[in-house]
């Protein structure tokens, strides 16, 4: 986006960066990294080519070429052997302390918001309130696995809730992109995501903040 301050494309670029490197530490493997760079690379080069900016086809080419193949590779993760198998290889404390980075996620949502390239809604001046995830996640990390074994249930509801609070800033995000199923936000949608880096927002980091809620509840409910 041609008008944006390049340091939030800056900054943006380094939480992607930071995203990736963070999970990588959870997991330990190099199948996974390269799997995220390869993908990474794929939805920079397609939200460079401007393919994404074209919102009037169902489904829009961004949930279709972006976030649809991210939720096939989470059903998949699950659905077979070898996926559960890495899934249960996970380090949870580092998956814990991993969405901390919520916090500048939410902070460049805001510097977005001013510029007027994302909804409001977006932001925790509306109803996204995702930064309470972010904020809790080192608290949680710690009180979580100060002893020998995690604290199970405590750390339970807490993937509970703040997957509720993700899913929450998902749909709004959905009604608030400029799209057929546009509901909210018409004077100011959800532009920023139709350009690079800020389409890698719904196509990495999300999918990658799902997945680890995702995995630590059926950890603990595995375990449990």
């Amino acid at each position: 986006m041609e008008n944006l301050p390049i340091y939030i494309s800056f900054l943006f670029a380094l939480i992607v960066i930071g995203t990736i490197s963070w999970f990588y530490f959870a997991t330990k493997s190099k199948t996974f990294l390269f799997i995220a760079i390869s993908w990474t690379i794929l939805q920079s080069v397609l939200g460079l080519s401007g393919i994404y900016q074209d919102t009037q086809t169902i489904p829009p080419k961004l949930v279709l070429f972006g976030v649809f193949p991210t939720l096939v590779f989470i059903a998949t993760a699950f659905l077979t052997v070898k996926g559960r198998k890495f899934i249960d290889s996970i380090n949870l404390q580092t998956l814990t302390y991993f969405h901390s980075i919520r916090i500048p996620v939410e902070i460049t949502l805001a510097l977005l918001f001013y510029q007027g390239v994302v909804s409001v809604y977006m932001t925790f001046e509306g109803t996204n309130f995702d930064l309470f995830s972010g904020i809790t996640a080192p608290i949680v990390g710690y009180l979580a696995f100060r002893t020998t074994g995690e604290n199970k249930k405590f750390l339970l509801v807490w993937n509970i809730i703040c997957l509720l609070l993700l899913l929450n800033v998902v749909i709004t995000a959905i009604f608030a992109f400029p799209s057929p199923f546009q509901k909210l936000a018409f004077d100011q949608p959800n532009s920023a995501v139709l350009y690079f880096p800020f389409n890698l927002l719904p196509t990495v980091i999300v999918p990658m903040v799902l997945f680890g809620h995702l995995v630590a509840i059926r950890r603990l409910t595995k375990q449990n």
